[in-house]
């Protein structure tokens, strides 16, 4: 399935992409109500609340809770986890661009939720404040059940899905500070979406082709192949320092080609536009502005 998080004048709405017809389907509205509104109210319900969403998608009436999908403003899939964890230097072409060997182990830092955006909402930023804004193409990994020390071999049983991340990043800041919570966390620097395709539609995360084009030139374009640490492996070591909760998510780290690291460095300008696509999830769409 594709879960959507989308507008309406009475909310924001969890709904689900019909597979058919290619409309977005109200799931609390075509379930009765047995369904909540709210993405995260969602996960929480774990693999009923799945079951019960693919049943609801398979009934034959659904016209009447249905609008189409270019008719339909969407916003982030999931717009209130209750952390963010990224990984810095999860690919080995990206540590070799800073002139840096691959981490041993994970190197994580935390992006605020109070960054994210959807799709098509403007990255912004303040033009006093930074000089120097990048994008970073990632793979996004949503948690579907509580998780806590969980063995690789089990680790993706855990997963609800997976989304497009722009790991949007302030380069002034981050070097400035030496770490990377404040560049990384500004507002409108986490945009995810469109959608969050379940597991059962990814069943290997390593096998990925992922690209960052900015203003129609690809600037990365790389496989989840060449992470480091692959999906399972994180959430195994994520979870053995905190307790992962249903839509917690993970940015699995960027591929080579960010625009900091070329020569010369090329960051994002005002009326630029960033899209992320990552194979069998689909394009993630940002406008840029300063403010």
């Amino acid at each position: 399935m594709k879960l959507v998080t989308f507008h309406t004048p009475d909310g924001p709405k969890l709904g689900a992409v019909h597979p058919k017809t290619n409309h977005i389907v109200d799931l609390h509205a075509a379930s009765d109500g047995r369904l909540p509104d709210d993405m995260l109210a969602f996960l929480q319900g774990g693999d009923a609340a799945m079951a019960l969403a693919r049943q609801t998608l398979s009934r034959t009436d659904l016209s009447p809770f249905s609008r189409p999908l270019p008719e339909t403003r969407l916003l982030a899939p999931v717009r209130n986890p209750s952390k963010i964890i990224a990984l810095a230097r999860n690919y080995v072409a990206h540590a070799a661009e800073q002139k840096v060997a691959p981490p041993k182990n994970p190197v994580i830092f935390a992006k605020y939720p109070s960054a994210i955006i959807g799709p098509e909402e403007a990255i912004t930023w303040d033009g006093t404040l930074t000089q120097q804004v990048d994008a970073e193409a990632e793979l996004a990994v949503v948690i579907g059940r509580t998780a806590r020390r969980v063995p690789e071999a089990e680790a993706l049983r855990y997963v609800a899905g997976y989304t497009c991340c722009n790991d949007v990043s302030a380069r002034d800041l981050q070097f400035a500070d030496k770490q990377y919570t404040r560049g990384k966390s500004l507002d409108t620097f986490c945009p995810l979406g469109p959608w969050l395709v379940t597991r059962d539609e990814i069943p290997d995360p390593q096998r990925l082709e992922i690209k960052a084009v900015w203003n129609g030139k690809v600037m990365q374009h790389a496989s989840t192949a060449e992470m480091s640490f692959g999906v399972a492996y994180l959430i195994a070591f994520l979870s053995r320092a905190f307790t992962l909760l249903p839509g917690d998510i993970i940015a699995t780290g960027t591929p080579a080609g960010v625009g900091v690291f070329r020569e010369p460095p090329v960051f994002l300008k005002d009326g630029d536009e960033v899209v992320i696509e990552i194979e069998g999830i689909g394009k993630l769409r940002n406008p840029c502005a300063v403010r």
